[in-house]
């Protein structure tokens, strides 16, 4: 007799039905993915997601087991939200990942990640995260009372401008790391001092960077699906296979053999102070994100209030805009540097662990180097492992390498000032790339 209380059996799919619902084609545009073997239709839930529509949509019609594994710190409370999506299950024949991915390669990078979590190695050290916060918050006070104490002349208003820049990309690289759920083990108590880092000491939204990052994590480089390569092709050519594109079609926005120059004028010194700047308060308004604003204007007005009686009101916007052009410079050259040399193009849908290593680089390890990148230098363990603590990448590089030479994945690692200018070298080289195939081809 048949058992009422038995679950009903789940579909089997295969991997050519997945590939078809990747919410492209005509309506309607279903999306499903595939975890840990699992089927889910996302088609409806996506505009739910917590982490956005978009970064959990770039992944429909593919295996998603690696990024929800790196992204996500309570499985368990999340799976409990995913039940209702469950349709199916692969069916037995079908690999448990796409037949094109290499399958040795995503077993040893999943026994690599097992490897990290016995070591600990996702566990934060909050003694580190701590000295970190207070090592910028005595550099704000020392800020003002730079002023404060020497008054408002020219050395004395540019060193506390230099001061204010460093909190401002020092609380960026903080931000990052409560953003990305490095710190603390539950994700709620990430997200609050998020809000506050990212908020009241750099007046900037929480939402929006969620919103940007995370895509740029699940698909770096990807064009349509990474937002930080977006500046294509309205405003540079990137990579090699793109910028050909770009050069066949006859498009040309911009003096594109030129750009490794024009770079130089609206890349690092424009990009927070005459774009972000104004966009994140649209950003917040248009999606009504007003806990972000609040949090924004704590800022704003903490800004206003100590510096108005020492500078007036021309000394301070004079010094708000020099703030931001000097964190702008550091944020541009430091965050561009481990990508825009490398790969580029649209969405290959290769395992986790080559879309990353050909997604970005390292910079050599030094303290200077960790401190001025928030330890960005270790760019390809932190993509690898997006919820590690920052101060554990220098302990798992090692087995990345080993895993890079035993699958014959080259492993990037440069000095600063060489990655430095690989960003103008390889802007010159797809601007030239462009030219030859927009003229002969």
């Amino acid at each position: 007799m048949e058992d009422p209380a038995a679950a009903p059996a789940l579909r089997r799919f295969t991997w050519e039905e997945i590939g078809e619902r990747n919410g492209r084609g005509q309506a309607p545009q279903e999306r499903w993915l595939v975890i840990e073997r699992k089927v889910y239709d996302i088609s409806h839930f996506c505009r739910r997601h917590p982490g956005g529509s978009r970064v959990i949509s770039h992944y429909a019609g593919q295996d998603a087991t690696d990024p929800f594994i790196a992204f996500h710190l309570d499985k368990t409370l999340v799976r409990k939200y995913m039940r209702p999506l469950l349709i199916g299950e692969l069916a037995p024949d079908q690999p448990s990942f796409e037949p094109s991915k290499n399958k040795q390669l995503v077993e040893d990078f999943r026994e690599l990640r097992a490897t990290v979590e016995k070591m600990g190695l996702l566990k934060p050290n909050h003694m580190f995260f701590i000295l970190y916060l207070c090592h910028i918050l005595a550099l704000d006070v020392a800020a003002w009372l730079t002023i404060w104490y020497f008054g408002a002349s020219t050395v004395p208003f540019l060193f506390s401008a230099v001061l204010l820049g460093t909190v401002q990309a020092q609380a960026g690289w903080l931000q990052h790391d409560f953003g990305h759920l490095s710190v603390f083990s539950k994700s709620r108590w990430n997200h609050w001092v998020h809000k506050f880092v990212i908020g009241h000491l750099k007046g900037a939204p929480a939402s929006w960077w969620n919103h940007l990052h995370f895509q740029h994590h699940a698909k770096p480089n990807c064009f349509r699906k990474d937002p930080d390569v977006n500046m294509h092709p309205l405003f540079f050519a990137l990579g090699k296979t793109l910028s050909v594109e770009l050069g066949v079609q006859k498009k040309k926005f911009m003096p594109y053999n030129h750009q490794h120059k024009y770079f130089f004028f609206i890349g690092p010194p424009a990009l927070v102070p005459l774009y972000f700047q104004w966009y994140i308060f649209y950003f917040v308004v248009q999606r009504k994100q007003w806990v972000d604003l609040a949090w924004m204007l704590t800022f704003y007005i903490r800004f206003f209030l100590t510096y108005f009686p020492l500078l007036g009101v021309k000394g301070i916007l004079g010094l708000h805009l020099l703030v931001r052009f000097i964190e702008s410079n550091w944020f541009v050259w430091i965050t561009q540097m481990n990508h825009i040399p490398m790969h580029i193009d649209y969405d290959k849908n290769v395992d986790w662990f080559s879309t990353q290593l050909q997604a970005t680089c390292n910079v050599q390890q030094s303290l200077f180097n960790d401190w001025f990148s928030g330890h960005l230098n270790f760019q390809i363990e932190h993509h690898l492992f997006p919820t590690m603590p920052r101060h554990n990448y220098w302990k798992v590089a090692p087995l990345v390498k080993s895993l890079c030479a035993k699958h014959g994945i080259e492993y990037k690692c440069k000095p600063l000032l060489t990655a430095f200018a690989d960003i103008v070298y390889s802007l010159k080289d797809s601007g030239e790339l462009w030219l030859d195939a927009y003229l002969h081809k």
